[in-house]
């Protein structure tokens, strides 16, 4: 990646409609170019890193490092919030993320790649909405991922050449430990495909924040069930994670290549039914905290 400008921003909006979270392994998008670093500041804090905005494949997009550059923070310490409203903030219309998953199905080897259709959240205490302080809201979450954006990603995985499974479960656990033997027995019995540890409040947040939110789930593991490969370790993960990575930067780029600047989905609508809550008792500093993600429901 080219040399990075740094900037701060607060809700100015970038020429951008897509956004790419990278997960372990993937701190950086190789190809973007004309690139700045954006410090954003959020009415919930700081996102896990300095969001990188550039040009890739002909279109303007921001990247985001989960975890940060280095790997600073675990799972359960990443501010969920300040990253999909930084990205709001930018313009980003469309999420694509990528995650680190251990497989929990024979026919599911490491270094393939799977784009789920469905979470099951084994997660604890995790802020996972944006409407609190005397607000509520309830979106529909049936299908917690974009269908349109989730099918143009599987169709750009195959397009290089790239073993990818449609539609499937990923049971999103704590962390940061790995799971207990019991736990991979029982979650292969519920017929949950994948097990990962940030995907489903990242879906969470991007469908209050009215994004489209895709996954590429890159298999590095089968978890800890498996005879063969009964004790996950770090360095298998990092080892296979290591050589998915070129594969899933170039189905990116075949990906944002290809975007329709219309997203055809009803993702951009989320809110539209999903505030309870009379607008005339919604606290007036709530409303100035939900203005980059609900403002236009209601009021700033």
């Amino acid at each position: 990646m080219a040399k990075t400008k740094k900037s701060r921003a607060g809700a100015k909006k970038e020429a951008i409609k897509t956004a790419i979270i990278g997960g372990s392994g993937l701190y950086n998008m190789a190809g973007l170019t004309d690139t700045r670093e954006v410090r954003v500041k959020t009415p919930f804090g700081d996102p896990s890193d300095a969001i990188v905005v550039g040009t890739l494949e002909g279109q303007r997009v921001a990247f985001l490092s989960r975890h940060g550059r280095g790997h600073r923070f675990s799972p359960s310490e990443i501010n969920y919030r300040a990253n999909i409203c930084g990205l709001k903030m930018l313009g980003a219309e469309r999420i694509i993320s990528v995650s680190a998953v251990g497989s929990l199905r024979e026919d599911l080897p490491p270094l393939e790649f799977l784009i789920p259709d469905q979470f099951f959240d084994r997660t604890r205490g995790r802020v996972s909405t944006f409407f609190t302080g005397g607000i509520v809201a309830h979106v529909g979450f049936g299908k917690p991922t974009c269908p349109v954006l989730s099918a143009h990603l599987a169709a750009a995985c195959d397009r290089t050449g790239i073993k990818t499974h449609r539609g499937g479960t990923y049971v999103c656990m704590e962390g940061p430990a790995f799971s207990t033997l019991a736990e991979s027995h029982t979650y292969r019995q519920l017929r949950f495909d994948v097990i990962g540890m940030t995907g489903v409040t990242e879906a969470k947040l991007a469908r209050e924040a009215e994004l489209c939110y895709a996954t590429v789930a890159l298999i590095t593991d089968y978890d800890c069930w498996h005879p063969q490969h009964d004790a996950v370790t770090l360095n298998e993960i990092l080892a296979n994670m290591a050589s998915n990575t070129d594969n899933v930067q170039r189905a990116i780029r075949e990906a944002v290549r290809s975007l329709s600047d219309e997203r055809g989905c009803k993702c951009g609508a989320a809110l539209a039914h999903a505030i309870i809550t009379d607008r005339k008792v919604i606290p007036a500093a709530t409303k100035k905290r939900l203005a980059p993600i609900a403002g236009k429901y209601i009021g700033k």
